[in-house]
């Protein structure tokens, strides 16, 4: 199954961490590709101690305050062809890409490739997309799609991202 976590929400990534993690609790082997981000964050710190969750990252540590170069392109290629690996694999039972809806609207990714790998992902694998701005190709492929909605946000009134919450 495919599934699209997208949106302008909060949440997209905390759905596809916890889906990881009910799939692990399971005994299931988990692959997480996550696009854009380097910062350090302390999901991973969690993650690391779960012996059937392998998280690979391709990106820069700011690339949100800038716009993408030439660097952020050569990364998120690098996690495509890493991601189709794990997936030719057949090794995993859930495999995340996380972002890479973002990387796809910042032509990171070429949307040609990302459906192909889609069409050609093995049922036996679940295969989750995260990121805002999906698009209509994708959204027309998967088998479920969750849009988070904004309606509040404390980051409006001030309130900086959070260690444990954010970050």
């Amino acid at each position: 199954m495919i599934q699209v976590y997208t949106g302008n929400g909060k949440g997209k990534t905390t759905a596809a961490l916890g889906l990881a993690l009910r799939s692990a609790g399971a005994g299931h082997k988990v692959y997480i590709c996550q696009f854009l981000k380097g910062k350090a964050c302390s999901e991973l710190l969690a993650l690391k101690k779960l012996k059937n969750i392998k998280v690979e990252r391709y990106g820069s540590a700011c690339f949100i305050r800038r716009a993408p170069e030439k660097k952020d392109k050569a990364l998120a290629q690098a996690g495509f062809r890493a991601a189709k690996k794990a997936i030719q694999a057949r090794c995993y039972s859930l495999v995340v890409l996380d972002e890479i809806n973002v990387a796809l609207k910042l032509e990171l990714i070429k949307l040609q490739d990302v459906l192909k790998l889609i069409k050609d992902t093995p049922r036996e694998i679940e295969l989750v997309l995260t990121g805002r701005s999906a698009q209509p190709e994708i959204l027309k492929v998967a088998d479920l799609v969750s849009e988070m909605r904004e309606r509040k946000h404390y980051h409006k009134q001030g309130v900086a991202g959070r260690k444990g919450i954010e970050f």
